[in-house]
């Protein structure tokens, strides 16, 4: 069959995509009071663990290569793996996931309304099916098995 040669959707491409949604929820910015507030990273504690699509998880690892860490630190505070374990800042802010921008943090606003951010979800699953992958997954298995793709 002559059909149409698909390129392959890279992960370079993906970086690149799941960024463009990043960029674009930043220019519906809802009032908040967030100021690198980490609350909402005691998972424990809240209860609530951000779940990553596979471009997510690959945009959180390479921010994580960036810190010059090549490994997800483990915790057993039931902390976000992504908090510095001195400062307690996360270490990858500007490569957060979707679901730190949009926070579930009540300190720092709430939620944003899913109706308001539907079509950028939709984004971030597209990419994730582009890349293979099944849908999203807890943080910490997510960027850990990203960070495998850049060893």
């Amino acid at each position: 069959m002559g059909g149409v040669k698909r390129k392959p959707f890279s992960i370079e491409t993906a970086i690149t995509e799941v960024r463009a949604v990043y960029a674009e929820l930043e220019k519906r910015r809802v009032e908040r009071d967030c100021r690198l507030r980490t609350e909402c990273c005691q998972f424990r504690l809240t209860g609530l663990t951000p779940y990553l699509t596979r471009g997510e998880a690959l945009v959180a690892a390479r921010g994580l290569r960036a810190s010059g860490r090549r490994e997800l630190p483990k915790r057993d505070d039931g902390a976000c793996p992504l908090l510095h374990p001195r400062t307690g800042r996360c270490m990858i802010y500007a490569d957060r996931p979707f679901g730190c921008r949009t926070h579930f943090c009540d300190a720092a606003g709430g939620p944003y309304a899913r109706a308001g951010v539907i079509d950028l979800i939709r984004r971030l699953e597209n990419v994730d099916a582009l890349l293979g992958g099944n849908g999203a997954r807890m943080l910490a298995g997510a960027v850990a098995d990203a960070l495998e793709e850049f060893r």
